[in-house]
């Protein structure tokens, strides 16, 4: 194989997990609300990673069961790079990802509702006036199968076709995606799908534990570009692949709190140049991941 095509290759499979990460789950599309804090040590080290998320879909109901979903997200990421750098890492500290969500469903049938989600978005340092490189499109058409509710099923679920895009994966054509929730019984319940899977284990009404694998991360865009090893760095990126346990606690039967707690066995902060090649490799070492919030979900 021509090192060309095998570069090509590895590059498509590097930013296929970026599709994973796109926010187009199904936690997502059953959100209305969420504020959410993410910690992340790098190991043996003093610099370290948070993120604080908000977000926010408002839910506008036509006529013949059909609705327009009109909303917004905010993530704020701080790097603290406190180790030494051959660079200057001042530009690096803020990263600010806005996606605006406007979604429209309807019902197909009597068993299947067909949803359609469009995300334009801004993932930048926003150091300088916003350019196009700043801008990112995301979407995706979905065809959900929802028999959660459905008291003659023993063992009632929920499927999520779909097919999504995201401007992020450098790829020009859309993906699959793939979400099915199953309960087992009274107390057991299961999703499988990306970026989550787990299973749910329901204490009583209030309380549930779960163990799960995920994945997480950003790409975004530098607005003051800087030289490191001899060329320009225009983007960061970090992707995660997480594995640990969660609580959660409903305080109603809509209004939960969570913790996630859990290692990483698979991190990758970089670096990348205008065609997202990597450059530079800030991080790669296996840690520990804390994830915590309040949502409010359909």
């Amino acid at each position: 194989m021509h090192t060309t095509s095998f570069q090509n290759i590895s590059k498509v499979l590097c930013f296929l997990v970026f599709v994973f990460v796109s926010k187009l789950s199904n936690a997502q599309l059953t959100d209305l609300a969420r504020l959410e804090y993410s910690f992340m040590p790098k190991n043996k080290s003093d610099d370290h990673y948070t993120r604080l998320r908000g977000l926010i879909n408002y839910p506008i109901e036509l006529k013949n069961d059909t609705y327009i979903v009109v909303g917004a997200e905010y993530n704020q990421i701080l790097l603290n790079l406190e180790d030494h750098y051959p660079f200057d890492v001042s530009g690096l500290s803020k990263i600010h990802v806005i996606d605006l969500n406007f979604g429209y469903t309807f019902k197909w049938n009597d068993n299947w509702r067909v949803g359609v989600k469009f995300n334009p978005r801004v993932a930048s340092t926003l150091t300088k006036s916003l350019v196009s490189d700043d801008y990112f499109m995301n979407g995706g058409v979905y065809l959900i199968n929802d028999r959660t509710k459905d008291e003659n099923l023993k063992r009632p679920y929920r499927l999520i076709l779909g097919l999504t895009y995201n401007a992020t994966t450098g790829l020009p054509f859309p993906l699959p995606f793939v979400s099915y929730f199953r309960e087992i019984n009274d107390k057991w319940s299961f999703s499988l799908g990306v970026p989550k899977s787990n299973l749910k284990y329901a204490l009583n009404a209030k309380n549930n534990v779960q163990a799960f694998v995920g994945l997480d991360g950003y790409l975004a865009h530098l607005q003051e570009p800087s030289l490191v090893n001899g060329q320009q760095v225009d983007n960061i990126s970090l992707s995660v692949a997480i594995g640990g346990l969660g609580y959660e606690y409903l305080f109603t039967k809509h209004l939960v709190g969570y913790l996630y707690t859990g290692y990483t066995f698979r991190l990758n902060n970089v670096l990348r140049n205008e065609k997202r090649d990597e450059i530079y490799k800030l991080d790669d070492i296996n840690t520990f991941y804390l994830r915590t919030g309040i949502k409010f979900k359909i």
